[in-house]
């Protein structure tokens, strides 16, 4: 069809202005089909390729640029035309006619109208019901909405006005045939030959919208006379935009081979036997499938699962890898790694990090200090300024490769980049029922996902876990999931859920879902042709089983019930000016701040200067710093930046948890459920060392458990704050453990899978005197648990009751709002009381200043200077979770007036202290404490 079979193509508008001149809508359907072509040519995964050319005949890369290219012809209709009375003054012209639209029909939205429009031309072609059912939901979800079939096939009255009379239909189908044409294609001839799974059609949308965005972008000005309009113009256009843009995939296609030690090619370590096992199940995989390691803490789970990443990608066709960890603090040390690793698969791929604080981050930091002076082909910057120091060359935009391109850091798009590492919520918000949610799922086919730490998640988190295996599964997304502490139950859940997404069914039979024996083992599962295979390979640990001696602070106090409480601080003082009398490095956990900062503090009167704290209420800036330095102190000792000091004494929360790569010679810790108190005791004797670098007293590895006072013939008392996290029946089972092996302690790691079972299984580890108290706390969890799943599901994506379906009609029907920050992001796929994110300032009778004393003018107005905005932006921190505290936050606090121009300050909450570091929100007193972090005194109305 020529582009002259309409009139009305001549004077369809797209955009009103696309840098300064009026765009037309067919040109800018081209622009978005061409940029489809490149996206194919230069940034698609081999196996993303493979399957849509296996469910178009071959034709994959036409029919990606066919849905790409008619995402925007719902724009040829009266509700979109009458926006601007001078442009449908042409429409009109062109003999298209409609009377006076009313306020509904002026709101048909579009991307719904093409919807329409794309499934009557379709239908007219001959393509059947579920063909149609493929392409009409990706032009409708363009948006980021993907409505149900319902609110197309019942049009109002109103929204038929918006859609155009019968006598558009002719102007409308042209637009539709002219992209076709255009890539060559007969439309009753691409019928898809099958339809793909709905994740991966999911994935295929984000791509529509991806090509959207970069064709709305700078470099695609207006053509406004259709004699300019060509396919050819588009072609031009999208491959400048996607070499601007540096827009690219991940690693190069090349097919896998075996080598005797891909550990020591990538790392340069000789691999041990549970890496080597991880290797080998993804050699023999049948198919993409789920991978879970499970190996004692410090085993070098990380390196094993990027080998076998490797190995993945390259069998399967995927070309990049993203890894989610479970906070921000333990992203940071990930992304060095990553990097290293990448760069020695192939030199220069820039790799992500996604996370809210990443620009605390010094590497990445640096790294976006590289992508600012670059340099055009024509001389000129990228402000079009002249390049009067002769930088040009060649090339177009002289980036280092391995530098992250700018577009992949707007909104919504971090996980379009081909490796990126990031918080599981990134992952965990590709199950939501959110808007733009297929970008995820676009930034995630053609990779391999690693996850670590999966045992860490709560029942509430978990569902979100689960609903994205279940998409991943039915995207055929290699998956590796790592974990020192898995109890059986939630390794049957994830492996249950990933057979769910694979087969598309809710009711599926699992003979064995955890075949093998032994600890390291390494499990997988996959499913190909309907068939799910199930293996499992065991492995010896890397080290030595050693006894850890196991104790019971002994404190001769009870344990208060205020949360906070900290009464067995003299014993723990008492304790470490024992063990430490000749040196050494002492970690102590506790369960609260609270708990954290006053045990500090007596420390501190004791030992000085050797006494650090680590927790979550401090500023950005402050904790990447002590975190860094504790790193530093108590790292690996093969890493040259390692200074072990000769005593210190480092108090934490649960930050120090897992992730964090530390070698303490003493742990002094709360009780906590079982998993997680052996991934705590995994901080001891991590590293191999000298036998006279560790001190005679702590020679040893020993755990001394606080946080409980043993009663004979009844059960332990726990601190409130204790209870409230982890609830008391996890803490009992625990604590059975804990007091029934103190006297022979526990060999680690061979007692790791005895523990856990034991802690978490169906047979009975308590005292028969704590039965009853036992039942009831039980019977407390389990109603705790229903509530907390069930309070999860209105958010998930689809849910296992909508597994099967054939296309994506109706995946908004109830939509979530799109969290717009790191509170709403937290909102909406962890559970607990909310927090508020505040960036603290400081305020005298002259005007505001930064936390260190800058000033900043008597409205904030100096943050227009980058290095005080970036300051000001270092002392943001977390408020602590607690809904009356939050609503007050969120209700009262605003950003200064001065930081309008700021496009991060402009959104933030600054709280602001008085001259003691002070301020009264609602009644709860915060102060700031250089030493001691956030100091949170509730409100007296909580108290009563």
């Amino acid at each position: 069809m020529s582009l002259a079979s309409h009139p009305a193509l001549g004077v369809f508008w797209g955009k009103s202005s696309a840098e300064g001149s009026m765009n037309l809508l067919l040109q800018h359907l081209f622009d978005a089909a061409a940029v489809g072509e490149c996206l194919w040519d230069h940034y698609l995964a081999p196996s993303v390729r493979d399957r849509l050319d296996g469910c178009t005949g071959g034709r994959g890369r036409a029919f990606l640029a066919l849905l790409c290219g008619v995402h925007d012809v719902g724009k040829a209709t009266p509700a979109f035309q009458c926006k601007d009375d001078r442009l449908a003054a042409s429409v009109r012209a062109a003999g298209l006619s409609w009377k006076p639209l009313s306020q509904a029909a002026r709101q048909w939205h579009h991307s719904r109208a093409g919807a329409v429009i794309v499934d009557r031309v379709l239908t007219d072609v001959g393509w059947d019901f579920e063909a149609v059912g493929l392409v009409w939901p990706m032009v409708a979800g363009h948006h980021g909405i993907i409505p149900d079939d319902s609110d197309l096939i019942s049009l109002s009255l109103s929204r038929d006005q918006g859609q155009g009379s019968a006598e558009w239909h002719p102007a409308q189908d042209a637009l539709v045939y002219a992209v076709a044409s255009a890539l060559k294609l007969d439309l009753a001839e691409c019928v898809p030959l099958t339809l793909p799974s709905r994740a991966f059609q999911l994935a295929v949308s984000g791509l529509v919208i991806m090509a959207d965005w970069i064709s709305s972008g700078r470099g695609f000005p207006g053509v406004s006379e259709i004699s300019g309009v060509s396919i050819e113009r588009a072609r031009a256009r999208a491959a400048d935009a996607v070499v601007r843009l540096r827009i690219r995939g991940g690693w190069s296609p090349r097919p896998y081979r075996q080598v005797p030690d891909l550990v020591l090619e990538r790392f340069n370590r000789v691999s041990r036997p549970s890496q080597l096992a991880a290797i080998s199940v993804a050699e023999r995989m049948p198919g993409p499938g789920l991978m879970i390691v499970e190996a004692p803490m410090g085993e070098g789970k990380t390196e094993g699962a990027l080998a076998a990443v490797e190995v993945l990608a390259r069998r399967f066709g995927a070309d990049g890898a993203f890894v989610g960890m479970p906070t921000q603090a333990t992203c940071d040390p990930m992304y060095t790694r990553l990097r290293r690793w990448a760069d020695s698969v192939e030199p220069g791929l820039p790799v992500g990090l996604l996370h809210g604080k990443r620009r605390f981050n010094k590497e990445w930091a640096e790294l976006r200090s590289l992508g600012f002076g670059c340099v055009n082909e024509d001389g000129q910057d990228e402000y079009g300024c002249e390049d009067a120091f002769g930088l040009a060359d060649s090339a177009r935009w002289r980036v280092a490769d391995h530098v992250p391109a700018d577009w992949f850091l707007g909104p919504k798009r971090g996980l379009l980049m081909p490796l990126t590492v990031g918080t599981i919520d990134q992952l965990l918000l590709a199950a939501t029922r959110t808007k733009h949610v297929m970008l995820r799922h676009a930034g995630l086919a053609g990779r391999v996902v690693v996850l670590d730490e999966v045992h860490a998640y709560d029942v509430y988190t978990s569902q979100f876990l689960f609903e994205a295996l279940r998409w991943l599964a039915d995207a055929g997304i290699p998956t590796i999931l790592l974990s020192a502490t898995l109890p059986s139950g939630m390794r049957a859940n994830l492996v249950h859920a990933w057979v769910q997404g694979a087969t598309g069914r809710r009711q599926v039979a699992i003979d064995d879902p955890s075949p093998g024996e032994g600890y390291p083992v390494v499990r997988s599962v996959t499913v190909v042709d309907g068939h799910t295979t199930i293996d499992a390979l065991a492995a010896s640990s890397w080290r030595h089983s050693e006894k850890v001696d196991v104790e019971v602070l002994d404190h001769g106090v009870a344990v208060a019930a205020e949360v906070g409480s900290a009464d067995d601080d003299p014993a723990v003082v008492a304790l470490l000016r024992d063990r430490l009398a000749e040196g050494g490095c002492a970690l102590v956990i506790r369960n609260t701040v609270a708990r954290a900062q006053q045990t500090y503090q007596e420390l501190e009167k004791v030992f000085g200067s050797d006494v650090r704290l680590l927790h979550a209420r401090l500023t950005a800036a402050e904790r990447a710093d002590r975190t860094a330095k504790a790193l530093h102190a108590l790292g690996c000792p093969d890493d040259p930046e390692t200074k072990r000091p000769h005593r210190m004494i480092l108090v934490a929360t649960n930050v120090a948890e897992q992730s964090f790569d530390v070698d303490a010679d003493l742990l002094v810790t709360d009780l906590a459920p079982i998993d997680l108190l052996l991934q705590r005791i995994g901080r001891v004797h991590r590293h191999n060392r000298p036998v006279a670098d560790r001190p005679e007293r702590v020679r040893r590895p020993a755990v001394v458990v606080t946080g409980l006072r043993v009663r004979s013939g009844l059960t332990p008392v726990f601190p409130r704050g204790s209870e409230a996290i982890y609830s008391r029946y996890p803490l009992l089972r625990a604590a059975a453990l804990v007091i029934g092996s103190s006297a022979d302690g526990w060999s680690i790691p061979e007692d790791v899978p005895r523990l856990v079972r034991r802690g978490y299984g169906d047979e009975e580890a308590t005292p028969e005197t704590w039965h009853a108290a036992v039942d009831e706390a039980r019977t407390e969890w389990i109603d705790a648990t229903c509530r907390r799943r069930s309070r999860a599901e209105p958010f998930l994506l689809a849910g296992a009751d909508r597994l099967g379906l054939a296309t994506l009609s109706g995946l908004h029907v109830q939509d979530t709002e799109e969290p717009r920050n790191d509170d709403a992001v937290s909102a909406v796929v962890r559970d607990g009381p909310e927090s508020v994110e505040v960036v603290l300032v400081r305020r005298d009778d002259e005007g505001y200043l930064t936390l260190s004393g800058r000033r900043m003018g008597v409205n904030g107005e100096a943050v227009s200077d980058p290095e005080i905005a970036n300051e000001v932006i270092e002392a943001t921190l977390r408020l602590p979770g607690d809904d009356e505290l939050a609503a007050a936050a969120k209700a009262e606090l605003r950003p200064l007036a001065g930081w309008a121009t700021d496009n991060w300050l402009r959104h933030a909450r600054a709280l602001v202290l008085d001259a003691s570091g002070t301020f009264t929100l609602s009644g709860h007193q915060l102060t700031y404490d250089h030493d001691l972090g956030l100091l949170w005194q509730r409100s007296s109305r909580r108290r009563q």
